[in-house]
């Protein structure tokens, strides 16, 4: 009778096929805690800007393509910042990174004290574009980092986990918006003074009324323009308040990290040359799944901050409710798309990444559908809804674009990072249809403008099914 030796490292070899990698390791749970501080800081950021995009459209009487500049703005920041930020991250640090992006965040957020001053519009812009810079360099560096600290084969669900934390921070900057600056502007209190004064509005469309009182605010600025002036300095330092506050917290962080060690998981090459940025740049462009990742990033973020900004103008022009209402659907969508985030990546656990993209990206089809056809209340509750599909796409994508790229994910995060300028290109798109005629009939433009966020879903949709079918994930 033969006998055979067996060997003591097939056992580990056995437990390392059957039992799953923690989602995070003991050893980077402080790191990882600390790193997922930052989420709900650009969460705040974007969902306290989003309201503005309403806000200024009545403060400047300006038309809704202009007041989009606003998301064009702090989007076009990421365009711009974000390979910078990928090359400034590989020569230096994750750390030196974070210190740099919470600088140009607390710096931006500061510069709205004199854009109020000053009253132009264009000042705000210059103080959003800064604001995002900032937040591109953050974005740039976290994602990656938080991917890196563990297994690879948990690295999706631990990125999960840490977006997560990212809606605590925009119902903050929702509640916020609604509380401090939406319910305490004047031109708000104008706006409903001119309903009460106008009891036959009770029996016209919200779009036909919302009309009227845009053309109240302009007949008032053209006969009173200094009450119209003080109003306008008025309403743009209650803006200013939140941006401030958020400055000094931010500068807190700052102190927090620059005091904080901070544990290496990806090499960081300070002979980062031209030769090797183009070599690493080859391999992504080759790279099919990153670049198909890339794409579907512009429109799941396009996608996201359509739905979160005109749901305000969908509120007020389909439903007729005031800008504080629509605001607090807003919260409701954000309190859904957080208790999704949770769920999904539970979900995660048990349904690969893409095939879960694909389904959700195909409910958010569904519901936008919904906003056009429906229209009124059952319109607006199916823009609540497309929350609960939205809560998976952006960490999921990130997740499956990066996996297995090494040390190139640093200049592979850019790129997706990048992809957020999606955000500054749609909703001004948005906005023109918007103030243009409907594309349907008799729909008011408002609903059929929301075709755009389910053209991106269809693209999202695609990816996922190919992420699921060709590229295993």
């Amino acid at each position: 009778m033969s006998t055979t030796t067996k060997n003591p490292d097939d056992n580990l070899d056995n437990v390392s096929q059957t039992s799953k990698p923690p989602i995070i390791e003991k050893r980077y749970w402080f790191s990882f805690v600390l790193v997922a501080s930052l989420f709900p800081l650009w969460g705040f950021a974007n969902d306290i800007t989003n309201p503005l995009v309403k806000a200024f459209k009545d403060i400047f009487l300006i038309s809704n393509a202009q007041s989009s500049m606003v998301q064009f703005a702090f989007y076009l920041g990421y365009g711009i910042m974000a390979i910078p930020a990928a090359i400034f991250i590989r020569k230096y640090s994750y750390k030196s990174g974070i210190l740099l992006g919470l600088a140009l965040y607390a710096i931006g957020a500061t510069l709205f004290i004199p854009a109020s001053v000053y009253m132009e519009f264009y000042f705000f812009l210059a103080a959003l574009w800064i604001l995002t810079c900032g937040l591109a360099l953050l974005e740039t560096t976290a994602n990656p980092y938080v991917l890196s600290m563990g297994h690879p084969d948990t690295s999706t669900q631990r990125l999960n986990l840490a977006q997560a934390f990212n809606p605590i921070g925009s119902l903050t900057g929702m509640f916020i918006a609604s509380t401090f600056i939406l319910n305490k502007l004047q031109v708000e209190e104008f706006r409903q003074a001119e309903k009460a004064a106008h009891p036959e509005y009770a029996n016209m469309l919200p779009s036909d009324v919302d009309a009227q009182l845009v053309q109240a605010l302009n007949d008032f600025s053209v006969n009173e323009p200094v009450a119209h002036k003080a109003m306008q300095a008025a309403d743009l330092a209650t803006v200013k308040g939140p941006y401030v506050a958020i400055a000094v917290v931010v500068a807190i962080v700052f102190l927090g990290f620059l005091f904080s060690k901070l544990p290496s998981t990806i090499s960081h090459k300070n002979d980062f040359t031209v030769d090797e940025f183009k070599a690493t740049f080859k391999r992504l462009l080759s790279n099919g799944r990153y670049i198909e990742g890339v794409i579907a990033q512009a429109f799941y973020v396009g996608a996201q901050i359509m739905c979160w900004t005109f749901i305000i103008h969908y509120g007020m022009t389909s439903v007729g409710l005031s800008a504080g209402e629509a605001q607090s659907y807003n919260m409701i969508a954000m309190g859904i798309f957080l208790a999704s985030r949770f769920i999904c990546t539970f979900l995660l656990g048990f349904i690969r990444p893409g095939q879960l993209l694909m389904v959700l990206a195909a409910g958010g089809i569904a519901l936008t559908s919904g906003v056009i056809f429906l229209g009124g209340m059952p319109g607006l509750y199916c823009l609540i809804g497309v929350s609960a599909c939205m809560s998976l796409m952006f960490p999921t994508i990130y997740g499956i674009a990066l996996k297995g790229l090494g040390d190139d994910a640093s200049l592979g995060s850019a790129g997706l990072v990048m992809a957020i300028v999606g955000g500054a290109l749609m909703p001004p798109m948005q906005g023109a249809l918007i103030d243009g005629s409907s594309i349907i009939g008799d729909i008011p433009s408002v609903q059929t403008s929301f075709f755009l966020p389910m053209i991106c879903f269809v693209m999202i949709a695609l990816y996922g099914f190919r992420a699921h079918v060709k590229y295993k994930a």
